[in-house]
């Protein structure tokens, strides 16, 4: 079966303040621009890439991305992996754990590869 995966490179998107936090307002814009881009191409599986993404966002903010998150429950209906740099997968961890829990399919990598592997294996 085919599958159409749309790759996002969130370091495009998402800066962080001269302090090293990341901007919630900017990780929360890349959310509606992944769901704008998928807009219309009906079922495709996401990969946000975040391995270059400096800071990090407070584990309130990561709670509160993946409420939002809900708010484009069509756009992220199926799978979506995030892969990240290994000093920070707990952080992305926790992001996919809160986002399960409202029913996504979100899971973390740190390796291209395996990520691609999950999103085309079905």
């Amino acid at each position: 079966m085919p599958t159409n995966v749309k790759i996002i490179h969130a370091s495009d998107l998402v800066r962080a303040r001269p302090e090293g936090e990341a901007y919630l307002e900017d990780a929360e814009q890349l959310i509606r621009d992944i769901a704008a881009a998928g807009a219309g191409l009906g079922d495709f599986e996401v990969l946000v890439d975040t391995r270059r993404v400096t800071g990090n966002l407070s584990a309130t903010d990561l709670w509160s991305l993946a409420e939002k998150l809900a708010r484009f429950r069509d756009n992220f209906a199926r799978r979506t992996a995030v892969l990240c740099p290994l000093e920070k997968f707990d952080y992305s961890r926790f992001f996919a754990l809160c986002a399960e829990n409202r029913g996504f399919n979100i899971r973390v990598f740190t390796s291209y590869e395996e990520a691609m592997e999950w999103l085309i294996g079905g």
